[in-house]
Parts: structure tokens; sequence; C-alpha cells
């Protein structure tokens, strides 16, 4: 089974963002195991989300070069496009869930990677959708 790691853009913004250093340095490592064992997966719509969160939302925001330099290096991660079929499986996804597009969207590029794991605040800790675990990395994992 694989054991590829989606990364909603929540965590990625804490990597960045200053303003809680323990979230901060839980997502930084979580980031790095997930790069270094080369099980990171993102999607397009996330590199999206990220920019502009911290261009704009975070009291020490990037500027839009930096943030670009950032999105480049994230590119060499698994990155899932945005196109007609994923879209269609995000509203499949968002009926059966009853989850926001958007968080929809997330689940189906998670599935599409053959991922295991979403990590995200978003998401209802511990949830399984179409058999991929929600964790929030900051929260106590749920016992099965």
């Amino acid at each position: 089974m694989s054991d590829k790691v989606f990364f909603d853009s929540n965590i990625l913004i804490y990597v960045y963002d200053t303003r809680d250093p323990i979230k901060q340095s839980q997502a930084q490592e979580l980031l790095l195991n997930a790069t270094q064992s080369q099980t990171a997966v993102l999607s397009a719509q996330v590199l999206g989300e990220f920019f502009v969160v911290v261009t704009r939302k975070i009291p020490q925001p990037m500027s839009p070069s930096e943030a670009a330099e950032v999105i480049a290096e994230l590119g060499a991660l698994e990155v899932m496009p945005l196109d007609f079929s994923l879209v269609q499986r995000a509203i499949v996804t968002q009926q059966k869930y009853g989850t926001s597009y958007w968080d929809s969207l997330i689940i189906s590029a998670a599935e599409r990677a053959g991922c295991v794991r979403i990590y995200s605040e978003d998401l209802n800790n511990g949830q399984l959708y179409h058999g991929i675990e929600v964790q929030n990395p900051f929260q106590p994992r749920v016992a099965k």
C-alpha cells in the first residue's frame, strides 16, 4: 500500500507563518519528513491557496516573488493537476460526504494520488473519505 500523504494548504502555511512557533515547528518537521521520504503530495489548488494566504493574510506576508520561489521548490513534490475529471470527482465527493466543494477537491486530489492520509486542520480529524484518513497534526491521533 502507498504511504503517500497529502498536505492541505493550511499545513503548508504554518511552515512559513511565525505566529505559532509550535505549530510552525511541527509543520516544518512533517513536511521535511514527507519530502525526504518522497511521500508528500500537493495539488495545484493547494499551491494557489498557499500563494494567496502567504502574500496577503499572514502578519508578515511574503512578497509575491518570495512566494513564487517557495512554490517553485514545492513544485518538485508530486503535484496533482486540477482538471475536468477532478472537478467531477469533487462534486461526487461533496455530495457523498457533505464537505465543501473546495475540501472535496482536496480529498479527490488525494484519492487520485493514492494517498493514505490527508494532513489538514479543516477536515474532521480521524475521518475517512474514500478510505483516506484525515489527520490534524496538531491534535492527538484518533484511535481506530
